[in-house]
């Protein structure tokens, strides 16, 4: 395997990692709505997801600046093709970051809605705007002789690809959900298994089209088994949170999100970026990837680094893993 495949595997671990990561904590910031009843409840969601969202996000950024650094052809057409969807998810990422920080500050009751209203639309508009994003890549879109993008943002609201944002959306407030169910005790963790079976099911129908449509356009055997792996595992963790297993039901939820993308890396490769208007003009690993030399500075950096982020991660979730409830949140941050 040459060191461009390598990377074109490494660049789709960091897109699981995070879509795994920062998946349940857009589902939570969406839920903060659908579940939440009142203003402690609202606390108590954001709380599930205070003191790791912004860790989730090293994800994002080691996935941007890996595809930068090993795909410059495939990061400079996708950022310019794709400017203003990225730059509407960079945005809501923002303003998601500052209305967490924010809500607290003054304790006026408009205040508070309007941030908590910004949490709200600043995650589901990224939920769904990733898998607009992604489902283009896998479709294909028009990339001239010289790897520029041809189109226009109307290319990029095609039937597949708005059914791929809807995927990313329900299945992102799937995850979520179960993993309220997860953290929180009480009422508001029974809602959330309650929940959980409605937004599952929708999310197995939607996820199934897609899947079917993904495989009949572009799969071979591998992504026939990532895509069979994927509904088998929403359809189990459905099982688990109907029984109230939150934990097999969250890890099951996790693992259809990494077959899911699996799939849709599978489905790509070799190219990283197809053309519809010619095949020869599609981006692949060969073409769009950096010097050898790169790739393997790349390496080592990233064999020294990632250990570290992983435990830091890691032990980040350890400490604050129990559960938690509207008894802990005090009357002055309500």
């Amino acid at each position: 395997m040459e060191l461009h495949d390598v990377w074109f595997v490494l660049i789709a671990v960091l897109w699981t990692g995070y879509f795994f990561l920062e998946g349940f904590d857009f589902g939570v910031g969406v839920l903060t709505k659908l579940l939440a009843r009142n203003r402690p409840e609202k606390r108590v969601l954001i709380n599930t997801i205070g003191p790791v969202w912004d860790g989730n996000e090293v994800w994002l950024l080691s996935a941007g600046g890996a595809t930068f650094a090993a795909f410059p052809e495939w990061y400079a057409t996708l950022f310019s093709g794709f400017y203003l969807p990225l730059l509407l998810i960079l945005v809501c990422l923002i303003v998601r970051g500052v209305a967490f920080e924010y809500r607290v500050k003054r304790p006026e009751e408009n205040w508070q809605r309007n941030w908590e209203t910004a949490i709200f639309w600043a995650s589901l508009l990224p939920a769904f705007l990733w898998g607009v994003a992604f489902a283009n890549i896998v479709r294909g879109v028009k990339i001239d002789r010289d790897f520029n993008y041809a189109g226009g943002v109307l290319d990029l609201l095609n039937p597949y690809a708005l059914l791929g944002g809807l995927v990313t959306l329900a299945l992102f407030t799937f995850h979520g959900t179960v993993f309220v169910g997860l953290k929180t005790v009480g009422e508001i963790r029974e809602r959330a298994r309650r929940l959980a079976l409605r937004v599952g099911l929708v999310t197995a129908l939607l996820a199934l089209v897609f899947l079917l449509w993904t495989q009949a356009d572009r799969g071979d055997g591998s992504s026939l088994v990532a895509a069979v792996l994927a509904v088998v595992s929403l359809l189990v963790a459905l099982v688990a949170a109907r029984a109230g297993r939150e934990g097999w039901a969250f890890a099951l939820s996790g693992l259809t999100i990494v077959a899911t993308v699996a799939m849709l890396f599978l489905t790509l490769f070799p190219n990283v970026m197809p053309s519809t208007l010619n095949p020869d003009w599609s981006l692949t690993v060969n073409n769009a990837s950096s010097s050898p030399y790169t790739l393997k500075i790349m390496t080592w950096c990233a064999g020294i680094a990632t250990p570290v982020v992983l435990l830091y991660q890691g032990w980040t979730y350890w400490v604050f893993r129990k559960r938690i409830g509207t008894q802990h949140i005090a009357e002055t941050v309500h």
